[in-house]
């Protein structure tokens, strides 16, 4: 059987080699190199062809950012991000890697009892990413967070748009830079109230919604319990991490019940309220993500008559959540991502709140 091939990017020696000890402890996995800095990993990255790459963002001589952005405009290359940084400027270059192409990111070991646990999340992520095709990243090309042009974009029915009051999105890994790329597609300030689930655990998830804010120009704040949805218009409220958030009434409001999927917050959650508070006044977005969460509440949405849009294959980091809900039937319309903000942007001038 062939083994997964790994990269290991860490300035720490002593981190460095406990990673690749790691590692080369997994019959299904070699170490074929180790680099210090963010420039030794782009050679060391085009020299071996690895299968996947563990970055760190705080590297000597060039960062793990511009090593990031490099690597997936010019050897696209599966990226975990292995991280300490939680301060709020390192947790931005994490934002912006992972919108560069980064598959993911994961919180280096604490050197107690938990590693453990950590070394076979470690591993069993490192084998999951390297089985992601991913693609070459214009937006890494043209520098951080460049935009591509869209294709034509697609009709909407004006009678269903019309009503539309709720835009509900949801994704998981490539989630970061979609997310960005349709937001700067809509008009400020939007007419409609948008609602986010984005899988993403602490600590990592603390600071996304200033990033996203700083991003896209638009509001962007987490969800409170007991707050009116229809006050938000021209915002966008994140599902916090690790907790849900429902729509009920006309508020939102945030639970600790179980995972779902594997996954708190879930997008089948807030989907699922949404359908039964909103119904035919809402809009389900499916973006890129790994698994199936939101595919069966995108289906819930459509049923109760709302539109709902899945992002395509072709433009997916990963085409998992959007391809189940396609197998459902549950998407309307399955569109590039460079039609969907264009299609929301149009939704938002089209209904009642934006026409008036």
């Amino acid at each position: 059987m062939k083994r997964i091939r790994v990269l290991v990017v860490e300035d720490s020696l002593t981190v460095r080699k406990y990673l690749c000890a790691v590692l080369a402890g997994d019959p299904e996995i070699e170490v074929v190199g180790e680099a210090s800095d963010g420039s030794h990993a782009i050679e060391l990255c085009q020299l071996h062809r690895p299968d996947v790459v563990t970055m760190d963002m705080v590297l000597p001589v060039m960062t793990g950012l511009a090593a990031t952005e490099f690597i997936m405009a010019h050897r696209p290359t599966p990226i975990l991000v292995v991280s300490a940084s939680t301060n709020r400027g390192e947790l931005f270059k994490t934002y912006d890697a992972l919108a560069a192409g980064a598959v993911d990111v994961l919180e280096k070991p604490k050197g107690d009892d938990s590693d453990v646990a950590w070394e076979r999340t470690f591993l069993s992520t490192v084998k999951l990413i390297a089985r992601i095709p991913v693609i070459t990243h214009p937006r890494a090309r043209l520098g951080s967070l460049g935009r591509v042009s869209s294709p034509p974009l697609v009709p909407l029915p004006e009678a269903r748009v019309r009503q539309c009051q709720l835009i509900a999105i949801g994704t998981s890994t490539g989630g970061p830079g979609a997310i960005v790329e349709i937001l700067r597609a809509l008009p400020r300030p939007y007419p409609l109230p948008i609602l986010l689930v984005l899988h993403i655990g602490e600590p990592f998830g603390k600071a996304f919604a200033e990033w996203l804010e700083q991003q896209s120009g638009h509001r962007v704040s987490y969800a409170c319990d007991g707050e009116r949805v229809s006050g938000r218009a021209g915002s966008i409220l994140m599902a916090p991490p690790d907790r849900h958030v429902v729509v009920r009434g006309g508020r939102t409001y945030l639970t600790d019940s179980e995972e779902r999927h594997s996954c708190r917050p879930s997008v089948d959650e807030l989907f699922e309220s949404v359908a039964r508070d909103y119904a035919a006044s809402a809009v389900g977005v499916l973006l890129t993500g790994m698994g199936r969460d939101g595919a069966s509440g995108l289906l819930d949405i459509r049923r109760a008559g709302g539109m709902t849009i899945a992002q395509d294959e072709a433009t997916s980091v990963v085409y998992g959540m959007p391809r189940e809900a396609v197998l459902l039937h549950a998407a309307e319309q399955v569109l590039p991502l460079g039609q969907i903000g264009p299609a929301l942007a149009v939704i938002g001038a089209t209904s009642r709140n934006g026409s008036r």
